[in-house]
């Protein structure tokens, strides 16, 4: 700090290595998760016999939409996940949005595949902290 109650030019522009790291782990389980997204999606698109079907559920769509909302979702995600690494400022915020969508993708895909629609929200609900908590300008 200087006199005059400013923070001098180095410690304005330190990040810390804590939420730097954390940025960066979230934009590769982002990329990971888009890769599995992307294959999940494909299994569906082309083999809805894969999954399984639970009747009387309030969000019954045909496996082969839900293939390809998991597969457009998937390429979205990953893209965003190099913007992350990457360090591009919208990257973080776009992330949010489309693990957030990944999210209740994801929900409403439990009848089909419940462990997996499970793990996947976990991790999209710790991908949303990780760049939730990340700030640029952080001491």
């Amino acid at each position: 700090m200087s006199i005059d109650g400013q923070r001098s030019e180095s410690a304005q522009h330190r990040v810390s290595p804590l939420a730097t790291g954390l940025a960066v782990f979230a934009g590769a389980l982002m990329i990971v998760s888009g890769i599995a997204a992307v294959f999940e999606g494909i299994a569906a698109v082309f083999n809805d016999k894969v999954f399984a079907s639970t009747p009387q559920y309030l969000f019954a769509f045909d496996l082969t939409a839900w293939g390809w909302i998991h597969l457009f979702l998937g390429v979205l995600v990953g893209l965003a996940g190099v913007a992350v690494i990457r360090g591009q400022a919208w990257g973080r915020f776009i992330g949010i949005a489309l693990v957030g969508l990944s999210l209740i993708a994801n929900f409403m895909f439990l009848p089909h595949y419940p462990f997996w629609a499970m793990v996947t929200i976990a991790l999209d609900v710790a991908i949303i902290w990780a760049l939730a908590v990340y700030r640029e300008g952080a001491v």
